[in-house]
């Protein structure tokens, strides 16, 4: 389960230092000019273990018939609204201003949320005693960090997990229990290219509302789906767009929401659009697929609109698709109509099918038996004179398929002597939509 933090705040308060601090990197533009950060900047962080997301918003202002500053505003609403947890920062060195009054008002009345106060610029201890009376903003209790130091941060990121951990206990109280085990599909992919319409044919219904506008899913919506003996749950998601295609603060928003579904599936249904072809935007999302380990299955949409009954260019498509996504190129590819609901009864047996084959576990001595005269007659480039062996393969313990091949000297094995290693037991193995790990280690 994934989780998101937003930082809000009136402008030069440091909300950008503290998103810095916490991704761990200078991500979001600092800046003296209060109001530098207008669009939403977000990134991934951990802190004891558990990983979530963290979105920097623009500053908060009380300023009327400003366009930009509207827009700014309705951006940190979104933001709120799509958070678990809003780190609520004032400055201890300027005090309480009016803005931060009607900020907190907003928050207490507007969003059941949980608001977490946080008093920045806390530099050394005088500030600690500082006379200002922040229980004025009527939240229970409150943070004093430095942002630019880290001071306090590790206690203010306590609190943080603490929350995450009690939701996450509370979820699986409240989860039904036939929900429990469900498997989860998640259709992704570019706007407009028929997510929904899928959702809708699997449904025999309109469930979702489907138009020709690209982007008119907002959020990732989740329904059970069963028959055919099959029992899931199938979540559409809004379309991602590169980054420089993101005009609308919505769809920042939806942006985040498709990653957080696609760390939260089990296996991935990533549509295309046939008319389209692959583009970069498919292999953006395909590796951020892989990134995340999940199970796979690419679907050629409206394949009948455009080359109905031609085998031989459909043979094309799917060659080009697997020459792209190589290593990871045994991955299912179906050429569908999600409107027309031709090749859809395809779709869940196959992903049931990566189910099983992602709790493949492979005999230790047949992956030897196998695996090791192959790498024995392709053994790795030689380098500085020495002659490199791999002795030893094991499949070790895991969620997804991982293996362990030990070598006398692992640190010289390259990056592309690791893809035919997984071509390998790819060829030789059922992992067919399975993301694989190959990992070299120290005999």
């Amino acid at each position: 389960m994934s989780y998101i933090v937003s930082i809000v705040g009136r402008p030069n308060v440091g909300k950008s230092t503290l998103f810095n601090r916490l991704v761990g990197r200078k991500k979001a533009i600092v800046h003296v000019t209060s109001g530098v950060t207008r669009d939403r900047i977000y990134g991934v962080t951990e802190w004891n273990g558990v990983k979530f997301s963290v979105v920097d918003t623009g500053g908060f202002t009380i300023s009327e018939n400003d366009h930009l500053e509207d827009e700014i505003k309705n951006q940190i609403f979104i933001a709120i609204e799509e958070s678990d947890i809003v780190l609520f920062l004032v400055d201890i060195k300027i005090g309480i201003l009016n803005t931060d009054i009607e900020m907190a008002q907003i928050l207490r009345k507007k969003y059941r949320k949980i608001i977490l106060l946080v008093i920045n610029k806390v530099d050394n201890g005088k500030y600690m005693y500082h006379d200002t009376d922040f229980f004025c903003l009527g939240f229970n209790e409150y943070y004093y960090i430095s942002a630019i130091n880290g001071s306090g941060t590790g206690e203010l990121l306590d609190k943080v997990i603490e929350v995450f951990k009690k939701n996450i206990k509370d979820s699986k109280k409240d989860r039904n229990d036939t929900e429990k085990f469900l498997p989860i599909f998640s259709v992704v992919g570019r706007p407009n290219v028929g997510k929904s319409t899928l959702i809708n044919s699997f449904l025999n219904k309109n469930h979702h509302i489907v138009t020709n506008i690209p982007g008119t899913t907002r959020d990732s919506l989740d329904v059970i789906y069963k028959n055919f003996g099959y029992e899931c749950i199938l979540v559409d998601t809004p379309g991602v767009r590169k980054k420089s295609k993101i005009i609308e603060n919505i769809e920042f928003y939806s942006s985040i929401r498709t990653i957080k579904t696609i760390e939260y599936a089990d296996i991935c249904l990533l549509m295309i659009d046939a008319n389209r072809g692959w583009e970069n935007q498919d292999m953006n999302i395909f590796r951020l697929v892989e990134k995340n380990h999940k199970g796979i299955i690419i679907i050629i949409n409206k394949w009948d609109l455009f080359y109905k009954n031609n085998d031989s260019l459909q043979k094309d498509f799917e060659s080009l698709i697997r020459k792209k996504i190589a290593p990871f190129n045994n991955v299912p590819i179906l050429f569908i109509s999600a409107k027309n609901k031709n090749g859809i009864h395809n779709i869940i047996p196959t992903a049931y099918a990566i189910l099983k084959s992602i709790k493949n576990r492979l005999k230790t001595n047949i992956l030897n038996k196998i695996m090791l005269p192959i790498l024995k007659k392709n053994p790795p480039p030689s380098i500085k004179k020495k002659l490199i062996k791999i002795k030893y393969c094991t499949q070790i313990p895991s969620r997804t398929p991982k293996f362990i091949f030990f070598s006398n000297f692992p640190q010289y094995i390259k990056e592309s002597y690791k893809r035919f290693v997984e071509n390998k037991i790819r060829y030789h193995f059922n992992f067919k939509g399975v993301p694989i790990q190959i990992f070299f280690r120290k005999k």
